[in-house]
C-alpha cells in the first residue's frame, strides 16, 4: 500500500510540474535571456550591492534602469538612422527605374577574355531595366506581405526584449535564492558531484557569453576600419548595427554587402572591391576563429565539442541554442568522463606457469 501511495505521489509531482512547465511555455525565451543577462552581469550587481550596503531592490532597480537605456536608446537612434537609409535606397532605386544604369566603367572592357562580354551584359541590364522592373512589379505586394510579416516578428522580438528586461529585475532580486534552490535540486538528484556540475554549467555560460560579445565587439571594430577607409558615409552607425547584427547567424553581411553595393552604385569600384574581401574574410570571418577560441579558453572541453556544440545548437535552438549547445555538450562530456573513470579497471596479469 505504501508502494502504490508513494507512485501516486510521483504521478501526481510529475502531472504539475509539467503544468507548470505549461503555464511558463509561452515566456521560455524571456526567462532564458533574463537569467542569462542576470548571470553575465551578477559581478556588477554584486559590487553594487556592496556599494550600497546591502540594498539588493536599489541595486536590481538601478541596473535593470540601465539595461533599458543601453538596450532602448541605441535601438531608437537605430531606428531614425535606419528609416534614414532606407528612405535613401528607396530613392536610389527610384533613380535607377528612370534613369537607368549608368555608363560602363573604362576599366570594364579591359578585364581579360571577359571584357567584352562584361560589357555588353551591362548594356543589356541597361536596356532591359524598364522590362525588368515592370515584370518585378506584380511581386512588389508580396514582398510588401513579407516585409510586413518580418515586421511583426521584429515587433514581437521586442516585446520579448523589454520582458526579458523586465524579468532581469526578479533574477537580479532572487538571485542567489535561486541558485540555492537549484543548487538543492541538483544535490537531491546528483549527491556530492551537484557542486561540480553547477560550477561547470556557470563557467560554460560564461565563456559562451564572453565569446559572443568578444566576438560581436571584434566585427564591430574591424567594420568601423573597413567603413572608414572605403569612405562608407554613417560608419559608426553601420559598425553599431554590425555588433547588434553579430549576435544573430549570418547578420554582419546585412551590413556589409549593402554598403559594397553603394561603392559600386557610386563608381568606387576599388574601394567596392576592398569592401566586399575585408567583409567577406575579416568581419564575417573572424567569428568563426574567435568566437570558438573564447568559448573554449580556460576550459577542459576539446575545441571541437565546443564548435559542435556552438553550431549544432544553433541548428538545433535557433539562437538560444548559441548557449544550450555548449552548456549541454559540456554536461555530457563531464557526465561521461566521471562514468568512465568510476569503473573499475580490470587487469590480467599473466601468472607464470607452474613447474
Amino acid at each position: 500500500m505504501i508502494e502504490h501511495d508513494r507512485l501516486l505521489v510521483q504521478i501526481l509531482m510529475l502531472a504539475l510540474l509539467g503544468a507548470c512547465l505549461w503555464v511558463l511555455a509561452p515566456f521560455w525565451s524571456a526567462l532564458f535571456w533574463a537569467a542569462v543577462l542576470a548571470f553575465a552581469s551578477w559581478p556588477l550587481m554584486r559590487g553594487l550591492t556592496r556599494l550600497l550596503r546591502g540594498r539588493t531592490n536599489v541595486s536590481a532597480g538601478i541596473l535593470t534602469l540601465g539595461w533599458m537605456l543601453l538596450v532602448a536608446v541605441p535601438l531608437i537612434w537605430l531606428g531614425f538612422n535606419l528609416a534614414d537609409h532606407i528612405r535613401s535606397a528607396m530613392a536610389l532605386l527610384k533613380d535607377l527605374q528612370v534613369e537607368g544604369l549608368p555608363a560602363p566603367p573604362a576599366w570594364l572592357a579591359g578585364v581579360p577574355l571577359f571584357g567584352g562580354q562584361l560589357v555588353d551584359l551591362w548594356n543589356a541590364l541597361d536596356v532591359q531595366g524598364a522590362a525588368l522592373f515592370a515584370g518585378v512589379k506584380p511581386y512588389m505586394g508580396e514582398v510588401g506581405n513579407w516585409l510586413l510579416a518580418r515586421s511583426a516578428q521584429i515587433g514581437g522580438g521586442v516585446l520579448e526584449l523589454v520582458l526579458s528586461l523586465v524579468l532581469v529585475f526578479f533574477f537580479y532580486r532572487d538571485g542567489p535564492r535561486m541558485a540555492e534552490y537549484a543548487r538543492s535540486l541538483l544535490e537531491r538528484l546528483m549527491g556530492g558531484r551537484a557542486e561540480h556540475y553547477v560550477e561547470l554549467v556557470a563557467a560554460t555560460v560564461q565563456r559562451v557569453v564572453n565569446g559572443v560579445l568578444g566576438t560581436a565587439a571584434a566585427q564591430a571594430v574591424m567594420a568601423l576600419i573597413g567603413f572608414l577607409i572605403a569612405g562608407v558615409p554613417g560608419a559608426v552607425v553601420l559598425a553599431i548595427l554590425t555588433f547588434a547584427l553579430s549576435l544573430v547567424p549570418v547578420g554582419p553581411p546585412l551590413v556589409w554587402i549593402p554598403a559594397t553595393a553603394w561603392l559600386f552604385w557610386q563608381g568606387d569600384y576599388g574601394m567596392g572591391v576592398f569592401l566586399g574581401a575585408w567583409g567577406l574574410v575579416v568581419i564575417s570571418g573572424i567569428d568563426n576563429v574567435v568566437k570558438p577560441y573564447l568559448i573554449s579558453r580556460g576550459g577542459n572541453l576539446p575545441l571541437v565539442v565546443v564548435i559542435l556544440g556552438v553550431f549544432g545548437g544553433i541548428l538545433a535552438f535557433g539562437f538560444m541554442g548559441l548557449f544550450l549547445g555548449p552548456t549541454l555538450l559540456a554536461l555530457a562530456y563531464s557526465l561521461i568522463g566521471d562514468w568512465i573513470a568510476s569503473q573499475p579497471h580490470s587487469r590480467h596479469q599473466h601468472q607464470p606457469p607452474a613447474s
